[in-house]
């Protein structure tokens, strides 16, 4: 094999790099001359690094934070809002929770963005799906708003706070709905339900002494799973029904009732009446017969003579009698006769 040594020559003299590479030599010789510099320029350097050192340390803590500074990984102590300083790295360092600020932890869904007119989620059934006292499954979804109250706690006590939140009130969820019955889960029993299970996490976070305050437990969707979704619609129209027939009975009796007592008292009241009404008669009529018995035994002619005037009189004036007045001579020659047509009349009042 013939070896062109010219181009191998060419090849050892070419600087590393390439036509355009950097010139080591020229980097020799700058790195000489940054060595051959004297004492003074050393000491300028090495100041200026550890002026920008110590000025890393300052740091500023915003309005709505707390700043909590680390000493070798530890808590050491906590600052207010504005300027503070604290030993650089890796002596100290310095977190900044936001202590002002409402976390919001979702249970059972997932926001994903809100679209032109609806927010946009993703259900997790593995976290929704619980289980009633009444061994009835519900799917609950909720939120839970809480705040730092103490941010060193917060910190160092937790790891995953969120997570830790999370998992807490799901747990507590559980416990509230499973000492419920689904209706009051579905229906009447929810702001109870949020108040419970409010104050059954904050119980299981101040045990763990996570420095965390619950400020609220919503319950954004409740209802039954969507396998049985019908099923439970059916029996929720059963029971409207059930109220309003309930409700239209009730609306009956109660404008039946006082009509049917309304009715009875103006019969009992009738009663009443004529009972006194025919007492009154009675006793009077008998007084009337007392006192003619007292003057008919005082005098018996005369007191025949006047009833027998005032009952002819009574007769006689009486209008609605048809009277046929025959005279002794020839009463005993008149055979009596009595028209058909007139019986009714004869039954009513009689005919003389």
């Amino acid at each position: 094999m013939n070896w062109d040594w010219e181009k191998l020559q060419q090849r050892r003299q070419r600087p590393p790099g390439g036509p355009g590479g950097p010139n080591l030599g020229d980097l020799n010789v700058n790195f000489d001359k940054f060595k051959n510099m004297g004492f003074p320029g050393w000491k300028i350097l090495i100041g200026v690094l550890v002026l920008l050192w110590l000025a890393s340390g300052i740091y500023i803590v915003g309005p709505d934070e707390v700043g909590v500074v680390k000493r070798f990984g530890a808590f050491d102590s906590q600052t207010e809002p504005g300027p503070h300083y604290h030993w650089p790295a890796p002596f100290e360092s310095v977190l900044k929770p936001q202590v002002t600020k409402v976390h919001r932890v979702e249970v059972g869904f997932q926001s994903l963005g809100r679209s032109e007119f609806t927010q946009q989620s993703r259900l997790t059934p593995e976290e929704s799906l619980m289980l009633t006292g009444d061994e009835n499954i519900v799917d609950v979804q909720y939120i839970v708003q809480y705040k730092i109250n103490d941010p060193a706690k917060y910190l160092f006590n937790l790891k995953g706070q969120e997570a830790t939140v999370k998992s807490v009130a799901e747990a507590a969820m559980r416990e509230v709905v499973g000492y419920n019955k689904i209706d009051a889960v579905l229906t009447t029993g929810k702001l109870e339900i949020q108040n419970e299970c409010r104050v059954q996490l904050q119980s299981i976070l101040d045990k763990y002494e996570c420095g965390i305050n619950v400020l609220a437990v919503q319950l954004q969707n409740v209802h039954p799973p969507k396998e049985v979704v019908d099923a439970f619609k059916d029996v929720a129209s059963a029971r409207e029904d059930k109220s309003r027939f309930i409700n239209e009975a009730d609306a009956y009796r109660n404008d039946l009732m006082p009509k049917a007592r309304g009715q009875a008292a103006v019969l009992i009241n009738q009663a009443g009446a004529y009972k006194e009404t025919r007492i009154r008669v009675a006793k009077g009529e008998a007084d009337k017969f007392l006192s003619v018995m007292r003057e008919y035994n005082k005098a018996k002619d005369v007191t025949r003579k006047r009833l027998y005037l005032e009952t002819m009189e009574k007769i006689l004036s009486n209008p609605e009698l048809d009277k046929i007045i025959i005279s002794d001579d020839v009463a005993g020659s008149v055979l009596p006769y009595l028209s058909l047509d007139r019986v009714q009349g004869t039954t009513k009042g009689g005919t003389q």
